[in-house]
């Protein structure tokens, strides 16, 4: 596989993922003119819904994974299989996570700063809970695209979906026209209606696309039944990564806001923009399950090592071509997220550089950590995903936040214990790749 073939594959996923960063960023800004409490109660709200939502996502994503290594083997028939058993995954997931829809209050009341953002949580966290099944149904189109490579048609629904949900939230926030003023709800609602378009859409695609015969030699007819319990097999693994990974950065940030107003709002500035920065990852993670799991489905195990090492070449120079533009305008970024009462404060934008190096550094490290970890979730090494990043966040990287804080550490300090722990976690999976035990694994997918 080709560097070109490569790139084709995976840019479509990585502006993906930048694109639902900016729509992100700018449904924040839509909250922060309608209300503070409104900005104030959509981080934690969300949080939480995506602790939840994002468990389940990960699970009826990795119908991707048995797609693409039935693709690879040329068994069209068992990839439609695999989408059937992700789409039933996806009705299962959704009916268990109704309960939690209600379950948030109780959350909110223990932990909210605040008496009056709880009813703004909660009214934000029910709907998107409510609405999850959209989210699921849509995970679940796309990743059968995904798993045959048709990942460009993924990027233009997506876009439109988000573009539909920019353009509907100040309707529904604000109650223009003669839409309802809904706050904090309206832009829940938006992002419901967003994920129902872009499921509707992709699964007209995957539709068409069934249209025809499947091509290529069928496998043994193995029953949807089956089939979901090996999603769940691998993807409850996947998506507890998912959920480790959110709680340990989410910890993290608590612990900066104990280090004063100023240098929270600088390490805050900074991780919105690590955010923008780190989503098209995700994309060249997806991009190296899907290469790898084809190359699995194939058995061909050296084609898998190959096609891999260029996509990390790939990603590597992406970042540092992306983190050498962020520097070099670092001062005028920053500057688009300093608050007027600090505006005129040197040191705002001076540890704000500081900052944005350190955070150079951790990104570097975890590019070679996502496409590593995503090689190993396409070959069905997810258990060692899920164990390594249980030990380098909560084994290594939040005690070593926690004596830093302990000795008066300074923001910058607490910082570079990110760069430990990205480090650690890059290692551990450049090393579990390089030893090759993922082949065997993967062959067993490929066959089960």
């Amino acid at each position: 596989m080709d560097y070109w073939s490569i790139a084709r594959l995976v840019w479509p996923l990585a502006l993906g993922m930048a694109n639902n960063a900016v729509m992100q960023f700018i449904d924040r800004a839509y909250l922060a003119n309608e209300s503070m409490r409104a900005l104030e109660a959509v981080m934690p709200a969300s949080a939480l819904a995506w602790a939840f939502l994002g468990f389940f996502q990960a699970v009826v994503g990795y119908c991707g994974v048995f797609v693409a290594q039935s693709h690879g083997a040329g068994d069209e028939a068992g990839a439609r299989r695999c989408f059937a058993a992700g789409e039933w995954t996806a009705l299962v997931s959704a009916a268990l996570l109704l309960p939690l829809a209600w379950a948030g209050e109780a959350f909110f009341s223990l932990f909210a700063p605040v008496e009056e953002l709880i009813p703004l949580e909660c009214a934000y966290y029910r709907v998107v809970m409510a609405g999850g099944f959209f989210l699921l149904a849509q995970t679940a189109a796309s990743s059968y695209l995904t798993g045959v490579g048709s990942t460009r048609i993924i990027f233009w629904v997506n876009l439109v979906g988000n573009l539909a949900n920019i353009a509907i939230d100040p309707l529904l926030i604000f109650g223009w026209g003669v839409f309802p003023k809904l706050g904090i709800a309206g832009a829940a609602w938006a992002t419901v209606i967003s994920q129902l378009l872009q499921f509707v859409l992709l699964r007209m695609v995957v539709a068409r696309r069934f249209c025809s015969p499947p091509a290529g030699a069928s496998s043994a007819d193995e029953s949807i039944l089956s089939l979901m319990g090996r999603i769940f097999r691998f993807g409850c693994a996947a998506g507890g990564f998912e959920v480790l990974n959110m709680i340990s950065f989410t910890v993290f940030v608590f612990m900066t806001g104990r280090l004063g107003e100023l240098e929270a709002a600088v390490s805050n500035a900074c991780f919105t923009i690590n955010w923008l920065l780190f989503a098209p990852l995700l994309g060249f993670s997806l991009g190296a399950q899907t290469i790898v799991g084809q190359f699995c489905g194939r058995g061909d195990i050296a084609g898998a090592k190959a096609a891999l090492a260029k996509t990390l070449r790939l990603g590597l120079v992406f970042q540092t071509t992306v983190l050498a533009v962020v520097f070099l305008f670092r001062r005028q970024i920053l500057t688009l997220f300093t608050p007027p009462e600090v505006m005129g404060d040197g040191r705002f934008l001076e540890l704000g550089g500081e900052l944005l190096a350190v955070m150079s550094l951790w990104l570097l490290f975890d590019a070679a950590d996502v496409i590593f970890s995503g090689a190993l979730k396409g070959a069905g090494d997810t258990r060692f995903v899920f164990w390594w990043m249980l030990l380098a966040s909560f084994v290594v990287w939040i005690p070593l936040a926690f004596l830093v804080l302990a000795l008066s550490g300074t923001m910058v300090e607490l910082w570079l214990t990110t760069v430990v722990y990205v480090l650690v976690a890059a290692a551990g999976s450049a090393v579990r790749w390089r030893r090759g035990r993922w082949s065997r694994i993967g062959s067993l997918v490929a066959r089960t």
